[in-house]
């Protein structure tokens, strides 16, 4: 009998873009695997040469950096103040972070991103050309370890705002946004004209195929003045690329903040670990971190050409999970609600990859991202009032889903959105709003069989 069903099963072929029974997201980037380490292994498009590069870019990823001097001079260059010693410490399995379990535990994973506000013409340019206005004494984001002997620039925790959305069967959801509130500041409490904001890690599987999208790919979905509409009107964030003075289309960040996957890594190991490189090769201290300044480096930069190299191909060559269970009947109606919420309408379902003669394995992919990489106002409710390059205070670029429902398998916590408000992903479509208003209208106005229906495809991806 079980002969017979599996020979049923297959005279009725794989769905369009799949393998076996699941749908291949990443091409041949993707992988059968949904257990903890479904974000962690390679692409089994690598060659076996390629394989070795990407096991030594996995070191870097995994392994602790070190305060210099040290006695492994190729990972020493800690700090000297830091937000984590390792990548990892984000990116759980390679995964998305999380917000502190306790009010004492330490804010890994999450980081608080600092600026002044622009007020003035002159200050709104700076902004547009250069990104932010750092604040001068805490720089652009907060930096809450130091090695021994130094002072972290501040200690924050959190507390939480709540408010409730009542669903059109009655269902009450209670939504919580954290909020930072300062226990320790080295250099006094920020003023009163300055913007945060909460960021959480993403998970980073796929980033190599997202980044050899042609902006033209991309710009296609583009509609700055919603000219069809639809409510929505995603543009892509013009930002700074390191060594030039132009501006080019940003992709990677919260507010599609870095050009590409080589400068979101070098921006990662300063910002994150205070490690310089070849990208950025200035130590991140500000006037007020006399300390920061006057500490030993692990050299000029601190992460070699060949190390960042090495890790930005590891990190664009992770495999993507595939999707799951295509075929059950819930599965199926969540993906048509999907679409008929308008949710594709921002998260894009398929590209198809560009032909690049150095990165073969991720040419000619058909992938499903399930993001446009565009900028798109979503209102109030998300809005951090902390304005990036051309990214207003309540833009924000459309995050992958990809892998989504494996998120609490491979961390065992559940935290969506950009500061992690989101305890799941009903409550994750609920913060919706501004072009996704009538998403989540739908949503709201919905059964409790469709929400759970949607919540389900959300959970195959």
């Amino acid at each position: 009998m079980r002969h017979l069903l599996l020979a049923a099963l297959l005279m009725m072929g794989p769905v369009p873009g799949s393998w076996g029974f699941g749908i291949q997201s990443g091409g041949q980037s993707s992988i059968d695997r949904a257990d903890q380490n479904a974000f962690s292994l390679a692409s089994p498009a690598l060659s076996l040469q390629q394989r070795h590069d990407f096991y030594s870019g996995s070191d870097l990823f995994r392994s602790p950096w070190v305060i210099a001097p040290a006695s492994n001079r190729s990972r020493d260059g800690l700090g000297p103040l830091s937000n984590a010693n390792g990548c990892r410490d984000c990116h759980t399995l390679d995964g998305r972070g999380h917000l502190p379990t306790h009010p004492d535990d330490n804010n890994v994973s999450l980081l608080l991103r600092v600026s002044l506000r622009p007020e003035t013409d002159v200050q709104w340019q700076q902004v547009r050309e250069q990104g932010v206005i750092p604040h001068p004494q805490y720089g652009a984001q907060i930096q809450d370890f130091a090695n021994p002997g130094l002072v972290p620039e501040a200690h924050y925790r959190l507390r939480y705002e709540t408010t409730h959305v009542t669903l059109a069967d009655g269902e009450v959801v209670t939504l919580s946004r954290p909020l930072p509130e300062w226990v320790e500041t080295a250099y006094g409490e920020p003023a009163a004209n300055v913007n945060w904001s909460l960021r959480l890690a993403p998970a980073i599987v796929g980033l190599g195929l997202l980044d050899i999208l042609d902006d033209e790919q991309i710009a296609a979905f583009a509609d700055p003045d919603d000219r069809d509409g639809d409510g929505i009107s995603g543009r892509p964030n013009r930002v700074r690329q390191a060594g030039s003075d132009g501006l080019v289309n940003g992709r990677y960040g919260w507010k599609a903040e870095q050009p590409s996957l080589r400068q979101q890594n070098a921006a990662a190991f300063l910002g994150d670990l205070g490690i310089t490189s070849p990208l950025f090769p200035e130590e991140n201290c500000t006037p007020a971190a006399t300390q920061c300044r006057q500490a030993p480096t692990g050299g000029s930069p601190e992460l070699s050409d060949t190390q960042l190299n090495q890790i930005t191909f590891y990190t664009a060559n992770l495999a993507v999970p595939q999707r799951r269970n295509v075929r059950d009947p819930q599965v199926k109606q969540g993906e048509a609600l999907f679409t008929e919420a308008g949710c594709a309408g921002c998260h894009r379902v398929a590209f198809v990859t560009p032909k690049v003669v150095r990165q073969p394995q991720l040419s000619g992919q058909t992938i499903h991202p399930y993001t446009d990489l565009l900028l798109h106002d979503m209102g109030e409710g998300l809005a951090d009032h902390r304005p990036v390059f051309s990214a207003s205070g309540s833009e924000w670029r459309t995050p992958p889903l990809w892998g989504i429902g494996l998120t609490a398998t491979v961390t065992g916590q559940e935290h969506y959105l950009h500061d992690g408000r989101a305890r799941n992903l009903l409550e994750a479509i609920l913060w919706h709003d501004g072009e996704a208003r009538a998403s989540k209208a739908f949503v709201v106005s919905a059964s409790r069989e469709q929400r759970a229906a949607l919540v389900a495809f959300l959970q195959s991806l």
